[in-house]
């Protein structure tokens, strides 16, 4: 099993430890209030994992690039999601953005609207 799954497997079983031992610490008197130290604690911890799985998947060789508009989680920046094969999309250049000036939002034609009342759905 790759250390990528084992952390990612871990994220519901530390969320249920922290609930328990923040439970127990309450109950013995340590901390007065359990859901004002919960929340805090839980996005650390999540943030934490997060953390974990993506030097875990780096680790394995795995390319890690930020997202940017028109790209996919593992896509590389210079790449483009859309080289103009999906009919009535326009080719994106490598910033992400539609090649043809000003045809980001595009209207469907007056005809499709009209289709069997469905207003342009199929």
């Amino acid at each position: 099993m790759s250390r990528y799954m084992l952390i990612h497997r871990l994220r519901a079983p530390a969320v249920l430890l922290l609930i328990g031992i923040l439970a127990l610490l309450h109950q013995s008197g340590v901390i007065p209030d359990f859901w004002r130290l919960f929340w805090p604690l839980l996005f650390i911890l999540l943030g934490v994992l997060l953390l974990a799985e993506r030097a875990a998947l780096a680790a394995e060789g795995y390319p890690i690039f930020p997202c940017g508009p028109g790209q996919s989680a593992g896509q590389a920046p210079n790449q483009t999601m859309n080289q103009g094969t999906i009919p009535g999309v326009p080719p994106q250049n490598a910033a992400g953005s539609a090649t043809t000036p000003g045809a980001a939002i595009v209207p469907s034609p007056w005809q499709e609207l009209d289709q069997e009342g469905k207003g342009g759905q199929s």
